[in-house]
């Protein structure tokens, strides 16, 4: 959440999904911290300007909507459409193990960038390496059940 917008409980929403205005198509929207999030309906929303707003069941004053402001948007994993073959939700690459051809461990992803481009991978071990998530010609291969991500890098870039 990204701000408040007008009195009668409305909030801005920065949203991750693409394209942004998605993230109104799901009924309800856990706000709040990993551990301890509170489920809140979604009544209405849509754009305003550039900007998208959302009426949330149980928060109709401005100063309710304040207490929410900061908060992460989190919807349940059941919600989520599935992705087609060689897709992946950022969340299901976060801690992967990421090797090269040769064997070589990197670390594991700590997150992901988007950069226009590509998105990048930020893997953690002996240091930091960005790697461009380009699919076929830079990640051969993705195994979420083995959390596992191959990629052809040199272990010296």
């Amino acid at each position: 959440m990204s701000g408040v917008f007008g009195i009668k409980g409305w909030i801005k929403v920065y949203s991750f999904t693409e394209p942004t205005d998605n993230i109104l198509r799901y009924g309800s929207w856990l706000l709040g911290a990993n551990d301890q999030p509170e489920r809140f309906l979604v009544e209405d929303g849509g754009w305003h300007g550039k900007t998208i707003v959302a009426k949330l069941r149980g928060i109709d004053t401005r100063d309710a909507a304040a207490k929410v402001v900061g908060c992460g948007i989190f919807v349940e994993r059941a919600e989520l459409p599935e992705l087609p073959e060689n897709e992946f939700y950022w969340a299901d690459l976060v801690g992967l193990h990421v090797f090269n051809e040769d064997g070589v461990c990197f670390g594991v992803v700590d997150s992901l960038m988007e950069t226009g481009a590509n998105d990048v991978l930020l893997v953690r071990g002996d240091r930091e390496r960005l790697i461009p998530f380009v699919h076929k010609q830079i990640v051969k291969s993705v195994d979420i059940k083995n959390r596992r991500l191959v990629v052809v890098w040199d272990s010296d870039f």
